[in-house]
């Protein structure tokens, strides 16, 4: 049964896999996971704020982003988001946004829910005291959280916000409903192309297990290491 497999194909179409699918797929990673850490700190110092309507407008973003089917998501910010363009820039036409930029604006807007609530703990695991002591320095709410509360809370989460990170590469291959060449897409692509579906599905979770554990592996040194370091 082997015999009939055709694992050359691989090799012929390396470059491709790499070059185009590969790179797409941890460029999509590495900037989602950027700003989705940005706006998820955001949204969690609105979730922790003292007034009135923020916490509510920060935590009826994240019940409703995580509670929506993620590709459901992806489809819904490809077909708004020349509209929302069009509407914000007064132009007479939708916007053309791109499938690159749609996924990447899905995929923050999205995955802030969720690393909103990994920031809201860390934060939250900060004793209070460190935030008396800093008042009581003279230093404002913008220069405790910037220079005492965040950096402790982003240490501690580090392990956290890592596996996310990893869910979040691994969550990309979604974007293939949109016909975008990422690494799964672009190895389905030559798999139905060359007629190649055993190997390269093969190749492409191969791929993904390979990252993913390496990943997986250095979260859990740094893990034990931040352990140590307490």
């Amino acid at each position: 049964m082997l015999g009939s497999f055709d694992f050359d194909v691989i090799w012929r179409t390396l470059p491709y896999l790499l070059k185009e699918g590969l790179v797409f797929t941890l460029t999509l990673t590495a900037l989602a996971t950027l700003g989705g850490i940005v706006l998820g700190t955001l949204i969690a110092l609105m979730r922790l704020s003292s007034l009135p309507v923020l916490p509510y407008v920060a935590a009826g973003y994240v019940n409703t982003m995580r509670s929506l089917p993620l590709v459901l998501v992806i489809f819904w910010f490809y077909f708004l988001v020349p509209y929302i363009g069009q509407w914000a820039l007064g132009t007479d036409r939708p916007i053309a946004v791109g499938a690159f930029a749609s996924s990447l604006i899905t995929f923050t807007l999205f995955e802030a829910a969720y690393f909103s609530e990994i920031m809201r703990a860390g934060i939250q695991s900060i004793a209070r005291g460190q935030m008396m002591a800093g008042y009581a320095l003279g230093l404002t709410y913008r220069q405790v959280m910037g220079s005492v509360i965040l950096p402790q809370a982003f240490r501690n989460m580090a392990p956290v916000l890592l596996t996310q990170t990893i869910v979040l590469f691994q969550d990309t291959s979604l974007v293939y409903v949109l016909s975008i060449p990422d690494f799964l897409g672009a190895a389905s692509k030559v798999a139905q192309r060359d007629g190649r579906l055993v190997e390269m599905y093969l190749f492409a979770a191969a791929g993904y297990f390979l990252i993913s554990f390496t990943a997986s592996t250095l979260v859990k040194r740094l893990q034990r290491r931040i352990a140590i370091i307490r």
